[in-house]
Parts: C-alpha cells; structure tokens; sequence
C-alpha cells in the first residue's frame, strides 16, 4: 500500500476553488501582455484597456479546465521517457536560478566551470530524474544567460531540463537549442525536452514577459509550470486558506491563457508561495506552513486533473549543516506523500538563492529515502512465516538465507558514501571525515568519471553555433572557455 497525505477535504478544495475564480471573473486579474489580452478578449473575457484588466468568465474557464492534458511527459536528450508528471508518481528537479554557489562554506557567484560541474555531477544522481538550470553563470553577459544556462545542460547532460527566461527575446534561440537536440518542431512537440517555469506576480498579475512566455510555450507545446508566488500575511492574506485562495487564481488565470492560445498545451499546477516572516522580512522555505501550502495546493491541482509541481525539499540555511538536513528532508517527505509530481528543491540554500553541489549529493540521498518510503509495505513470500524463524533458530542468523538475499536489495535502501553508517571506532579509523568532506568526496569523484559527451559532434556544432551566434549579439566576441 502506497502511504499518502492530505491536508484537505474535497469540500474545502471545491470552496476554495469557487472562491478563486469569482476572484478572476468579479476582480479581474490585471496583464501587461497585448497578445494575451486580446486572446483573452476573443474568448469572450470582459477587458479593459485602460486598466490592463482582464475579467474571466466561467464559460473560458471551464472550456479551459477540459482541454488541459492530465499528465505531462519530459524526454531525455535521447527520446527515451525520462519523467511521467501524472497520477501519485514522484519526481525530484534540482532548484532553478540560483545566483551564488556555496564553496567551502563561501558564497560566491558562480561561473562556467561550476555549471559545467553541476551539469556533470546530475548525471550521477540516480534519484533525480529532471536536471535544472540550476545557477546563473556570472561570466556571460546577462540576456544570455538563460539561453547559455540552458546550452550547458543540454551539452552535459542527458536528462530533461526545467528551465525558463526572464526575457521574451531569449524564448527563440532557447526554442531553437531544443529543435537541434530533437531534429525537427513536430519532434520536439512529440517528446518534450524542457518545462518552463512561468510566473505571475502576486497579486493576480501577468507580466508582459511572463504572458509571452505562456503564449510561445503553448505554441510549441513546450510544458509550462505555473510557479505563482503569494506571500502569507505580506502579498497574499495571511491564512493558509487565503493565500490557497490566491494561489488558485493566480495559476488558474494562466492556465487559461495557456489553453486558449493552444487547447491542449501541456501546463502543470505548481508554485513557489510561502509564509512571510516579518521579524526578518523574509519568504522560508523550509518553514512548515511553506510546507503545508504546498502540499494543499498540489491536492487542488489534482482535484482539477491536473499534473503538479512545487519548489519544496530544500533550506534557508546557509551552510550545509543541520537545519538544512532537517527542512530538506521534511519537505521531500511531506511532498513524496503528497504525491507532488516534480518536486523542485534538491541543491538549494538560502531562500532559494544559493546552490550546493554537496547538499545536491546529500539531497539525492533523502529522495533515494523518500522512494523507497513511498514504495510502502508488502508482504514477499512472509507467509506462513515459521518456516523462516526455523532457520533462524537453527542457523543462528539469516545472513546467507535465499529469502534474504532475494529480497535484501528490495527491501533495504543502502545509501552512497556520503552517509555514515559506520560505528565509531571504523569511523576514526578512516579519519573521522565530517558530513562536508565525505560529501566533498563523492562531487568530485562522480564529475571526475564523468562518462563524455551525451550529444553527437554534429548537435553540439549545432547548438555551439546557435549559442556563440547569440553572444555575439550582445557584444561578446566568445564564449568562457571550459576546462
């Protein structure tokens, strides 16, 4: 049996959702977009101009609700299936975007060399199924930075990419670096390669590049995740139910957009909200109520029928100590029981800002946990178990038993080297290595066995040429060279 969570009934999430869209269609949600406007308007939405203010109506948002896919596939460089956003099932994405990288405890901004690691490194983590573009290299000239991020992934490694842009411009050559992996539009529509985060701003607002963003995306039938961010008692009411409330509306309203610019564009339920602390004026992440709101609104999400998504599993702290084992691992569990379909976190620091390629190992181990935790309890060949206890009895142990060794490896999770399981004496014996430098270890032993290029010699000219073409657009003569 499959254990799983929930924090609210059916009547409460019906309620809620009757609350959000009375918000979109009675108050409108204002957007700085012309072509979602009239998209919008087309439909029937009541718009005024003046205001930038879009009022919905029923009728859109139900036609909406009916042409939204109920799952969303992402496909590893190769074509191969590497993710199945649908149902209960469970897949761990690194965090996105961060603009420092923790090095021996110092927060830096990150370069190149450190994404390439980073690229290299996630081939290796087992238990993480998307790769993200994960930190903001500081060596390449800020409007390409998310096309170039984007490029060093898919240069590095094979699995799919949760990505995004923060400029409208920079949607067509990130558009064009995944048509050269795939071959053709009609094959990249067929097997996605990329998810891209979209984001209204709290509250009940579309920007221009993030309405843009939407319209492309479902043009080309690249997935979105919808990442609404309302703050609890800050830019959103300060109850649970309230900022659920928002949330709703805001994700709501884009996946409207969505579907009118192409009914049956893949779209998933997801988000980044939290609670507001106002004793230091900042958003945690790792704070339970963060937790909690997430995991309501992955459960409105599936009432809807719809794949979901959450920035959960990771830390505000600031060093890979304690309290980040301790929020990462509650948020992974809670989100692997809720049945949260990609679950962004693993690697992130600080508010989501700062990126650890040892907490990203470490973080790999807690989702390894979560599987097999979600994998439940089942009986295999147990009954009638005296049998068993007479071979104990007899042999003193179990150890060398044909049901042990068919089901150890099932049963039990053994961990990587970066978890300490030693007793004591071993453990001084091999020179009392902290959490830090075993975790150390093992980053530099998986970049170093990296196993070479994933993509052909004439993709990566492809992709090469596409990238260098774009920097020299922006008045860089070349791109960083790569160690």
């Amino acid at each position: 049996m499959r254990p799983t969570l929930n924090f609210l009934t059916d009547k409460l999430i019906e309620r809620i959702i009757s609350e959000a869209r009375e918000l979109i269609c009675k108050l409108g949600v204002e957007i700085h977009n012309e072509n979602a406007i009239s998209i919008l308007g087309d439909h029937g939405a009541k718009v005024d101009r003046d205001k930038q203010r879009v009022f919905f109506t029923d009728d859109i948002i139900d036609r909406s609700l009916e042409t939204a896919p109920s799952s969303v596939k992402l496909y590893d460089v190769n074509g191969e299936l590497a993710a199945d956003l649908s149902g209960h099932n469970v897949n761990y994405t690194p965090g996105s975007a961060a603009i420092s990288i923790l090095d021996n405890g110092e927060s830096r901004k990150p370069l190149t060399g450190d994404y390439v690691d980073f690229a290299k490194l996630m081939c290796g983590m087992d238990n993480i199924a998307l790769q993200s573009t994960a930190m903001i290299a500081s060596d390449v000239h800020e409007l390409i930075s998310d096309s170039y991020r984007l490029y060093l992934s898919l240069l590095y490694c094979d699995k799919p990419v949760v990505t995004g842009t923060f400029t409208i411009e920079a949607f067509e050559i990130m558009k064009d670096l995944q048509i050269a992996v795939r071959g053709s539009r009609e094959e990249l529509a067929a097997k996605p390669l990329t998810m891209f985060s979209c984001c209204p701003t709290s509250p009940l607002k579309w920007s221009d590049v993030t309405s843009q963003n939407l319209i492309d995306c479902a043009k080309y039938l690249i997935p979105v995740e919808y990442i609404a961010m309302p703050l609890s008692g800050f830019m959103a009411p300060v109850t649970l139910v309230g900022t659920l409330i928002q949330h709703t509306a805001e994700t709501l309203s884009g996946l409207v957009i969505s579907q009118l610019a192409n009914p049956g564009a893949p779209v998933v339920w997801g988000g980044s909200p939290a609670i507001f602390d106002i004793r230091y004026e900042t958003t945690p992440m790792g704070a339970v109520g963060t937790m909690m709101i997430d995991c309501a609104y992955n459960e409105i999400g599936k009432h809807l029928g719809l794949p979901t998504q959450a920035y959960i599993g990771l830390s505000d702290a600031k060093l890979l100590d304690a309290q980040a084992g301790l929020e990462t691992s509650m948020g992974a569990t809670l989100a692997a029981l809720s049945g949260i379909n990609s679950i962004s976190g693993p690697g992130m620091l600080d508010f989501e800002s700062c990126f650890s390629l040892e907490k990203l190992v470490l973080d790999n181990e807690i989702c390894g946990m979560t599987y097999r935790m979600i994998e439940g309890i089942e009986p295999k060949e147990d009954f009638p178990s005296i049998g068993r206890f007479e071979e104990m009895l007899r042999d003193g142990h179990l150890l060398i038993a044909d049901h042990t060794r068919k089901y150890l490896k099932e049963e039990i999770r053994f961990p990587g080297p970066s978890i300490d399981r030693a007793n004591r004496s071993r453990w001084q014996e091999e020179g009392s290595r902290t959490l830090y430098e075993r975790a150390h270890d093992e980053v530099r032993q998986i970049i170093t066995s990296w196993g070479g290029y994933v993509l052909s010699d004439d993709v990566r000219f492809e992709l090469t040429k596409l990238m260098e073409t774009e920097a020299r657009h922006h008045g860089m003569d070349r791109l960083p060279e790569i160690a």
